[in-house]
């Protein structure tokens, strides 16, 4: 009698053990899709594993499964973070991350009862999605579905409506999916899989009639662009420790370039890009650091966009600097979106108590202006590095009377990880969300030129140095990603609650055999 008893428990035990290794792989699928690898298909398919095992779930296993899930995705995806100080800044960051993921996971559960509710799921994602982007310290947006899709169908959809809504057309394909196969498994009738059918082609389908809203011409003439890839002496934390060295690469590769252009090996750029902490020596404040970057100006006979450090009394800005021929520094941009945890500390008493690394983290002061560089032809809009990842501050960038985006960057505190492909698929889907050609360049790589319709046509190897030189559109057109703003992510977060609202005040339909799939109940 006992062994009989035993056996329901344990099969119980098997199922949940069963679901939750279901769940870790879903994310790992997500995770999977995301650049370096082009496999951009896995992303709908993760989230239709995730849609069957949220279907008609209760709050705490709901959470359990979208927490595991999160762990999935982002363990992986943001190893990086703890590849020179260890799991102390990477393991917290993601189950962090994975419980943020676990969040509107148990909104989407809520409405498992609801008609369509896969549509519903679809903007409670991108509710979840908004969130992690603001909390916490200011949000961490870098697992947005969307950067994950710049060799996908979905890709266009960026240029009508930016990452939210690549967010939304990805997962109501993969909850679709899934909707369609707990169907399938009840019953063969077309009529009760025509829908399903529908939510899971027609954001694909959508993703290729948004082609035509891609703009590619160069309604405000061409220029020459170079992007300065010096390198540094060596990868980690301790990499401008010869901060001389990183200036004295970048000097001298641009001066590479200028014999180059003299020999007739290159064309003359008329506008040149050095990375961010190109110059982690003051320029206003060492004269020497100022004259180094004066010769490689004259000699290149263009305006240089330089990072630079610079000291000020209440704290030092991240900063670039154009630096003009014959004039010196005409303008400046300080980096407005601080890195939490690095050019800042929050909590630093509290998070002492854990390890030391904490008082590596700076003590950076932000900008507060989206200042755009008038440089020749060029009206040049900057983010620098982890900036590229917050929707608003490169739209306030773009939308300040720009023609050209770029990225100053610098990668080498993380090595040879994949965290430098990951920040240049957000370049990708930026270059399409707002028609902008966009010149990433890194101290250490990966230096890229994208084209407005998110094609890399040149980009470096890690850490060599390099010059990238092409002749790329200027575009003032506005696309309808940007003459909307933020409209399309709050519309479909405020639908996405006031359905949950509505699951909620409904409540729970009763389960029954012919509602779930056998083996689904629970």
């Amino acid at each position: 009698m006992a062994a009989s008893t035993d056996a329901p428990a344990r099969r119980g035990r098997l199922t949940v053990a069963l679901r939750a290794a279901a769940a870790l792989a879903a994310g790992g699928l997500v995770f999977l899709s995301v650049p370096p690898r082009p496999t951009w298909w896995l992303a709908p398919v993760g989230f239709a594993v995730l849609a069957l095992l949220l279907h008609d779930r209760r709050p705490r296993p709901a959470f359990g499964y979208g927490f595991l899930f999160g762990l999935g995705f982002m363990t992986p995806l943001l190893s990086w973070t703890g590849v020179f100080v260890g799991p102390v800044a990477w393991l917290p960051l993601s189950a962090l991350e994975a419980a943020l993921v676990a969040v509107p996971c148990v909104a989407i559960a809520a409405v498992a009862h609801l008609r369509a509710w896969y549509l519903w799921a679809a903007l409670l994602w991108v509710a979840g999605e908004s969130l992690r982007a603001l909390f916490p310290f200011g949000g961490f947006p870098w697992g947005k579905i969307a950067f994950g899709q710049p060799e996908g169908l979905y890709l266009p959809l960026a240029a009508l409506g930016g990452t939210p809504l690549i967010a939304f057309a990805v997962t109501l394909t993969g909850f679709g999916l899934g909707e369609l196969v707990r169907r399938a498994a009840i019953t063969r009738a077309p009529r009760a899989l025509l829908v399903p059918v529908l939510a899971t082609v027609l954001p694909l389908a959508a993703g290729v009639a948004a082609i035509p809203a891609v703009g590619t011409d160069a309604d405000a003439g061409e220029i020459t662009v170079a992007a300065i890839q010096g390198n540094v002496p060596r990868a980690g934390l301790d990499f401008n420790a010869q901060r001389r060295a990183v200036l004295d690469n970048h000097v001298k590769r641009t001066e590479q370039l200028a014999a180059d252009v003299a020999a007739g090996k290159a064309a003359q750029p008329d506008i040149v890009i050095w990375p961010e902490n190109a110059s982690d020596i003051d320029p206003y404040r060492n004269a020497d650091a100022a004259q180094a970057i004066t010769r490689a100006v004259a000699a290149i006979k263009a305006p240089v966009a330089l990072g630079a450090v610079v000291v000020r009394p209440d704290g030092p800005r991240n900063m670039v600097i154009q630096w003009d021929p014959g004039t010196g520094p005409v303008d400046e941009y300080i980096k407005r979106q601080l890195q939490p945890f690095g050019e800042t500390m929050p909590m630093r008493e509290f998070f002492r108590l854990f390890s030391s690394t904490v008082d590596r983290a700076g003590t950076f002061q932000p900008g507060d202006e989206a200042t755009v560089f008038r440089m020749g032809e060029a009206r040049l809009a900057l983010v620098t590095c982890y900036e590229v990842a917050f929707d608003g501050v490169v739209r306030d960038s773009v939308l300040n009377g720009s023609n050209l985006l770029a990225v100053p960057t610098n990668n080498a505190t993380f090595g040879r990880t994949e965290m430098t492909y990951q920040q240049l698929a957000m370049d990708r889907i930026r270059a399409v969300e707002h028609g902008r050609t966009v010149i990433v360049a890194a101290t250490s790589g990966v230096s890229a030129i994208v084209l407005p319709d998110g094609t890399v046509t040149q980009r470096t190897d890690l850490f060599t140095p390099a010059a990238l030189v092409e002749r790329v559109p200027l575009r003032t057109a506005t696309t309808m990603a940007d003459r909307l703003g933020a409209w399309p992510e709050w519309s479909m977060v405020l639908a996405g609650l006031a359905a949950l609202v509505f699951a909620l005040v409904t409540g729970r339909r009763p389960r029954s055999a012919k509602d779930v799939p056998s083996g689904q109940h629970g």
